[in-house]
C-alpha cells in the first residue's frame, strides 16, 4: 500500500546555477550591505546624516566613486606591481574624489558646505579601498561596474534611511531641495509633534542611537531565518531516521518470512 507522505525537503541542498548579474548587484544591498553587514562607512554614516538630503548627497558621490575606481582598477590591475598595488589604488581613488569634490563645489555648493571635510575624506572609506583590492583587482570590469554600483547602492540605501529617520525625529520633517540642486524647496512630511523634536538626533549621537537600532532589527531577522533553517533541517534528519527505521523494519519482515 503506497504511503501519502509530504516529503521535506533538504534544506542544504540547492540547486547549483551560475550567478547572474543581478545576484553581483543585489549582494551588495541586502545579503552584504556596507554598513548593516560589514559596518563600513560608519563615519559619513554618523556625521552626515542628519538630514536625507546630506545622506543621498554623500550615497551618490560615493556610487560615482565607487563605480568609477573599481573600473579603472580592473582595466590597469596587470600594470600594477603587487609591491605598489596600494598606492596606485588611492591615487585612482583620490582622483576620483578630486573632481566630485570639484564639481560638488561648482554645481551643488550648499551640499559641499553641508559636506565639508567628508568629502575628500571618502579616499580613505574602507568600503571603496576593501572593493578595489577584494574584487575589482580580481575581476573584469563589467562586473566590477556591477559590484560598485551595487555596493554604492547599498551604501546610499542604509545612508538615506538613517538620514530620514534622523530628521524626522529631530525636526518632525522631511525637506528637499536645501542643500541638493534642485529649482525648488520642498517638505515632503511637516509636523508640530513634540514626539518629534528631540535635538539628539542632530549630531552624531542620534546617528550611533539610529545605527544600534537598525543593527538590532536587521540581527533579529538573520537570527529568525537562521532559526527557520534550522528547524527544516532538523524536521529532513529526522525524516531520514524515520525512514531508515521503516525500511529496517520491512526488511526484517521480508527476511522473517523467507525464513518461514
Amino acid at each position: 500500500m503506497a504511503e501519502n507522505k509530504k516529503a521535506v525537503k533538504n534544506p542544504n541542498q540547492k540547486k547549483k546555477k551560475k550567478a547572474t548579474q543581478f545576484d553581483n548587484f543585489f549582494k551588495g544591498v541586502v545579503r552584504e550591505n556596507p554598513i548593516f553587514v560589514f559596518l563600513l562607512g560608519l563615519c559619513p554614516a554618523l556625521a552626515v546624516t542628519n538630514t536625507l538630503e546630506t545622506a543621498l548627497g554623500m550615497g551618490v558621490l560615493v556610487i560615482f566613486v565607487l563605480t568609477a575606481s573599481n573600473l579603472v582598477v580592473s582595466l590597469i590591475k596587470n600594470l600594477i606591481p603587487d609591491q605598489i598595488q596600494i598606492p596606485a589604488y588611492i591615487v585612482v581613488i583620490a582622483t576620483f574624489v578630486t573632481i566630485v569634490g570639484l564639481l560638488t563645489e561648482a554645481y551643488a555648493f550648499e551640499l559641499h558646505q553641508a559636506l565639508g571635510i567628508f568629502i575628500p575624506l571618502i579616499v580613505v572609506n574602507c568600503l571603496i579601498m576593501g572593493r578595489a583590492t577584494a574584487y575589482a583587482s580580481k575581476n573584469g570590469p563589467f562586473n566590477s561596474i556591477i559590484d560598485g554600483v551595487g555596493m554604492g547602492v547599498g551604501f546610499m540605501l542604509a545612508m538615506m534611511l538613517i538620514g530620514v529617520s534622523r530628521e524626522i525625529l529631530a525636526t518632525g520633517a522631511i525637506t528637499f531641495g536645501r542643500y541638493l540642486p534642485l529649482p525648488f524647496e520642498v517638505s515632503l512630511i511637516d509636523t508640530d509633534m513634540y514626539m518629534f523634536n528631540m535635538e539628539v538626533f542632530v549630531g552624531p549621537a542620534g546617528g550611533f542611537i539610529m545605527i544600534g537600532v537598525f543593527l538590532a532589527i536587521f540581527t533579529a531577522i538573520g537570527n529568525y531565518n537562521k532559526r527557520k533553517k534550522a528547524q527544516a533541517r532538523q524536521a529532513w534528519i529526522e525524516q531520514k531516521k524515520k525512514e531508515a527505521a521503516e525500511r529496517k523494519k520491512r526488511k526484517a519482515m521480508e527476511e522473517a518470512g523467507d525464513s518461514a
